[in-house]
């Protein structure tokens, strides 16, 4: 399977998932900007037209998008690896997570605060209307280890989602320390460990390639 990505963005939490799951798969990187695949030069909308990473395709040639699908997927795809969560309410409480970190997290706290073309008053506004979730969060993982009974893909997009708050300042982990302890002990889980530092390396490439451009 093919792996569309872009370094340290949401994408990293299915890289994640992969190597929790010891699958293989081709890691194809997309140049943010201008939406071109390095490996070839090809345009990346030619896979997905709206140009967001991630974008898997399947052994089977059948392209998905979306991350909470994608993650799904790779947990459904290697159930061995117990990434997914069994029928029932375990199973709802999984797709509930994931729900909240895309949308409460992902897109409604994070992306206004790290959009460099937002206006001040546009982040302002997110923090004060968003940062709630982190309390909430706070208080749900007070004496867990993981967001379900186990280790799952709704930990490897959350551990991806906090890992951006080295790039937004307002965002102190040290306010919120049942996060900040999940997010320190998931970072020395071999599979995120691994993601984090290969991404980091492929990230400073980008800022290199960048400041060579401008």
């Amino acid at each position: 399977m093919d792996l569309y990505f872009s370094p340290l963005a949401c994408s990293m939490a299915t890289r994640v998932a992969l190597y929790e799951a010891g699958a293989e798969a081709n890691y194809l990187e997309v140049d943010p900007p201008t939406k071109t695949v390095l490996s070839d030069g090809s345009d990346f909308r030619a896979v997905n037209p709206i140009g967001l990473v991630p974008t898997l395709r399947t052994d089977e040639g059948v392209v998905l998008t979306e991350n909470a699908a994608i993650l799904q997927y790779v947990a459904d795809r290697f159930p061995q690896s117990g990434l997914g969560a069994a029928e029932g309410i375990e199973r709802t409480r999984l797709h509930q997570w994931l729900c909240f970190i895309g949308t409460e997290l992902h897109k409604g706290l994070f992306i206004p605060v790290l959009d460099r073309k937002a206006p001040q008053e546009t982040k302002a506004y997110a923090l004060e209307k968003n940062l709630s979730r982190l309390d909430y969060l706070d208080n749900y993982l007070k004496g867990r280890d993981f967001l379900l009974d186990h280790f799952s893909v709704a930990d490897a997009y959350l551990v991806t989602v906090i890992n951006w708050t080295m790039a937004t300042p307002p965002i102190e982990l040290a306010k919120w320390p049942n996060v900040k302890a999940y997010y320190e002990r998931l970072r020395q889980r071999p599979s995120v460990a691994k993601a984090v530092a290969e991404e980091f390396e492929l990230y400073k490439a980008e800022l290199a390639r960048k400041k060579a451009a401008a």
